[in-house]
């Protein structure tokens, strides 16, 4: 299934739709580090946004306290660049690291055009203005790189040809580098989401196109020579998570969407050596600095593609790798899932993380740019298993030498308090800051990760999927609100379902006519709210079944027969599982190898649903025929 999470909990627009799917962020305080009685820490991203802006936030420095900071500032990073250092080496110097979310990335445009004070955008979805302190914090609680995601066009007029980003935006970034650099981290600065105007590059235009890519270099041309003079502590990100299927993205070109799967992958490849030359051609310190590559949608697998190239580089071995981890996503992100920790679930982490070995193998250093357990919106609690999904998930990055950062927006770390809110994972992160481990040798530190996973995994619980001798077949299920999940992925995870659900799964033993049902009436609030991904699947399927057909006979939602939407087809993401897409709109074309046994005339569609008026679903049956391709 197409990467979901990039649409959930780190919110990418101030509008009410992107808001209203934004977890609530706890307002921990509008000013730094202080006492802050009197503000609602429950109060939501949105619940500031109606108020009718943040004058209240933006109060919290003045323009000359700003100018005496950037003064400040000013000389707290030596230049200077440190020789023979490759990228897998400043990987591990790297430790952990921590993004600070919703803040410079934050989109003001619609509300505050291009010409309001920077710290006007930095605080419009919620958070408040950073500070020093904030950022000692942070490396006092063992994070020792920040990632600082930046939307560039919040003060850029670049829909009249202009691509100047404002001085002033520009003093604001390099004001917040400084204060991290003086508190001794690594910085990594990317463009983020920015509003979207990355589906410009899928444009039916062809100038619109060539605009796309003259708007990129321009932004990295000017950062590029902004930071030129910075030491190798100073990183560059091609991009975020845009970078991929989401070239197609219409927020801003509204003709986007011209791009296939693979012109997805050309175009990235594209983007990314553009990234490195325009980088290296500023001169200075940018001729041999270390350069973050956005991975294909930051998605693991997607990276992992052949179709995903590296950018070819004049410098040696200053090349990283970036992707993000959120898996499974309804734990991570959402609140389908509450608990995680089966045997199946160490396995899936150890075997995804352990893909990247492709890069580290071939050179490249691989920073997880973002990863993460949200936090509930109740009280600020860590979800069941937090500590060992992290403690697992660093474990892996210790074992390969990625560098892990976890995003996280006044969250997990109290921006009001300059702390971890939990000493569990307080202790956690400071046992893998670069601090502690400087004094371990590399050997001893995969020693130990390998160790500590091993003993994890044995202590898991055997969880509830089935051997590769049996094909189990059950319905993937998450509903439109993202609060009611079953089984979603193609390994079969009975486990991994909202608490209420019943399912009737069923064992193929081979040709006949089978079943699969979900009942949600036990869930909270007694049904799930539409959907906005289901599929009916078969583990193993295509192992122990090879080129059967499922022909779907009958679905039934709430005990009524259900008019398809158009014809379903076989299919597989993996080579194992079967499947047949119930709804699915990240699937924009239908695959090349996907099974009809008998067309019916009606147009293949991976959407045989009507997510729009499918309404409350308190039950959902699936019949179908199994039959054999000979």
């Amino acid at each position: 299934m197409p990467d979901m999470r990039r649409i959930f909990w780190k919110k990418k627009k101030c509008g009410a739709v992107a808001l209203a799917v934004l977890l609530a962020v706890s307002m921990l305080g509008l000013t730094a580090c202080g006492d802050n009685e009197g503000t609602d820490p429950s109060s939501s991203t949105e619940q500031q946004a109606s108020a009718g802006g943040f004058d209240s936030v933006a109060e919290g420095g003045s323009e000359t306290e700003d100018r005496n900071a950037e003064t400040e500032n000013k000389g707290v990073d030596d230049g200077a660049v440190r020789e023979g250092l490759t990228a897998l080496e400043v990987a591990e110097l790297m430790g952990n690291g921590i993004n600070l979310g919703n803040t410079m990335e934050a989109y003001g445009r619609a509300s505050l055009g291009t010409n309001a004070q920077p710290t006007q955008y930095e605080t419009c979805w919620g958070q408040p203005i950073t500070t020093q302190e904030m950022l000692d914090g942070m490396k006092a609680a063992g994070f020792d790189t920040l990632r600082l995601p930046v939307a560039w066009t919040n003060m850029m007029a670049f829909e009249t040809g202009d691509y100047t980003i404002d001085s002033a935006y520009l003093d604001r970034v390099e004001e917040i580098v400084g204060y991290a650099r003086k508190a001794g981290m690594y910085v990594i600065i990317n463009d983020h989401w920015d509003g979207g105007w990355w589906g410009m590059f899928g444009s039916a235009s062809e100038e619109t196109r060539a605009q796309a890519m003259e708007l990129y270099k321009s932004m990295w041309t000017q950062i590029g020579e902004r930071f030129k003079d910075y030491s190798d502590y100073v990183i560059f990100e091609s991009g975020n998570e845009e970078l991929g299927f989401r070239l197609n993205d219409t927020d801003i070109a509204s003709d986007s969407g011209t791009l296939s799967d693979a012109d997805c992958y050309t175009v990235t490849n594209q983007i990314n050596q553009a990234f490195v030359d325009t980088i290296r051609a500023t001169g200075g310190n940018n001729a041999n600095r270390f350069l973050l590559i956005a991975g294909f949608g930051t998605d693991i697998k997607n990276t992992c593609d052949g179709r995903y190239k590296m950018p070819e580089d004049t410098a040696a071995d200053k090349l990283l790798v970036s992707v993000h981890y959120y898996d499974p996503s309804g734990y991570c992100i959402n609140t389908s899932l509450a608990t995680w920790g089966t045997k199946q679930e160490y396995q899936a982490m150890n075997e995804t993380l352990a893909m990247m070995e492709r890069f580290t193998k071939q050179g490249y250093g691989v920073v997880i740019g973002e990863y993460g357990v949200l936090i509930e919106d109740t009280g600020n609690e860590l979800k069941e298993n937090t500590k060992d999904y992290v403690q697992n998930f660093l474990n892996n990055c210790d074992l390969y030498g990625y560098c892990p950062v976890l995003w996280d927006c006044n969250n997990l770390y109290s921006r009001d308090k300059c702390a971890l809110i939990d000493m569990e994972m307080t202790r956690l992160y400071t046992k893998h800051s670069l601090e502690i481990q400087s004094e371990m040798s590399r050997e001893d530190i995969m020693a130990q990760a390998r160790k500590e996973m091993d003993k994890d995994y044995e202590n898991a619980s055997e969880g509830a999927g089935v051997d590769d001798n049996t094909a189990m077949a059950w319905i993937m299920f998450n509903s439109s609100d993202w609060n009611v999940q079953y089984s979603v992925g193609d390994t079969y995870n009975p486990d991994a379902m909202s608490e209420g659900i019943v399912a009737a799964d069923v064992e193929i033993t081979g040709e006949g006519t089978y079943t699969v049902a979900l009942d949600f009436t036990g869930v909270s609030g007694g049904c799930a709210n539409s959907t906005v991904f289901s599929a009916l699947a078969i583990a193993n399927g295509e192992k122990l079944f090879p080129g059967y057909y499922v022909e779907i006979q009958e679905i039934l939602v709430n005990g009524e027969p259900y008019e398809l939407k158009g014809q379903p087809y076989t299919c597989s993401d993996d080579g194992i599982a079967t499947r047949v897409n119930l709804y699915n709109a990240w699937v924009t074309q239908v695959p090349s190898e996907a099974r009809v046994r008998q067309n019916n005339g009606q147009e293949l569609t991976p959407c045989i649903l009507d997510a729009d008026t499918l309404g409350n679903v308190e039950t959902l049956s699936v019949t179908f025929e199994y039959v054999s391709g000979q």
